[in-house]
């Protein structure tokens, strides 16, 4: 049930995850809060209060999570919401941890309501309570914990039960990253994988990573990939744009997909709003990856609109696609 993120190192085993808040790049908000919670909780000697993180995949939930852990000089043990099907599964992992322990719980708007209910008491009180028997001989007894901090991670709050999100003492929405901002993570990125970059080939690998540092760190090892097939020992510009290229990705960071949903809606549903199932089956891709993977970008550059009747492609992206 317990999951270990894959953490990305260079030969010394050194993470371009921070180690620290005060190297964390970008969320400037959240990362202000949460160093005053830390400091605070530190010189009370406490744990730090829950944490809720939300937002799209690849902005940094989980490496927010490791940093606190860090910073609070805890263990962070990582699971993930779905894999909890029980009640009896989430108790296990609670009645296991050491004080102080961080426990980041991916995706808890997937736990089950029988699991979720477990954690009121944990959160709470740090005591779990557990029902023995059946019928008239149950009976429920009294479990304490450890004080611990809970992290959940999710991409969909509005999924999340109110009573659970009221327990959370920090809640905060992450929020897409700036080009400067992931020029920086590039560039920091590159020199802890020993990797030497250009800063106008960081620039370009950040202008086409959606705003997000995961598909900005993914691109940075593929433009390594070129780089050392082309016996370049520096990824400079024009070694990024033949890596961007090759891999479809445009100027805009739209990629592949994204330019087949944007022509079908043009060229096959002639501009007409097109219900997303339309769109799906003519696509030949389900409905989840449209309405996750592509359609967040394509709303947040202005290319879609979402209406009453389905799904409407602006002028905008009926003119950039057009003039190419």
């Amino acid at each position: 049930m317990e999951e270990k993120a894959k953490l990305i190192t260079n030969s010394q085993g050194e993470s371009i995850r921070p180690s620290r808040l005060i190297d964390f790049i970008g969320q400037k908000e959240l990362v202000e809060c949460l160093t005053i919670c830390v400091n605070a909780a530190k010189r009370r000697k406490e744990c730090l209060d829950h944490v809720l993180l939300y937002g799209p995949p690849g902005l940094g939930k989980t490496s927010i999570g490791y940093t606190l852990a860090k910073e609070m000089d805890s263990k962070m043990r990582l699971i993930s919401g779905p894999s909890l099907e029980r009640p009896g599964d989430l108790a296990a992992i609670l009645s296991d941890l050491s004080p102080g322990e961080t426990l980041f719980i991916d995706e808890i708007h997937r736990l089950p309501s029988a699991v979720e209910e477990v954690l009121y008491s944990a959160m709470e009180d740090f005591c779990l309570y557990v029902v023995i028997g059946s019928g008239s001989d149950a009976r429920s007894i009294e479990i304490n914990i450890p004080p611990f901090t809970l992290i959940g991670a999710t991409t969909k709050a509005g999924d999340l039960s109110s009573p659970l999100r009221s327990r959370f003492g920090i809640v905060y929405g992450m929020k897409y990253y700036s080009n400067d901002e992931l020029t920086k993570i590039v560039i920091r990125a590159a020199k802890i994988l020993e990797i030497r970059i250009s800063e106008e080939a960081a620039n370009e690998i950040a202008k086409r990573s959606r705003g997000t540092p995961r598909i900005a760190n993914r691109f940075l090892r593929r433009a390594r990939d070129f780089a050392d097939s082309m016996g370049s020992s520096i990824i400079d510009l024009s070694i990024s744009q033949k890596t961007f290229y090759c891999l479809g990705i445009d100027e805009y960071g739209l990629n592949p997909l994204d330019r087949r949903y944007l022509l079908g809606l043009i060229e096959r549903f002639e501009r007409r709003p097109t219900g997303l199932v339309s769109l799906s089956s003519y696509l030949g891709e389900d409905l989840l990856t449209l309405e996750e993977a592509v359609e967040p970008f394509l709303l947040r550059l202005g290319l879609i609109e979402k209406t009453p009747k389905g799904r409407l492609v602006t002028p905008k992206a009926a003119s950039l696609l057009l003039a190419k």
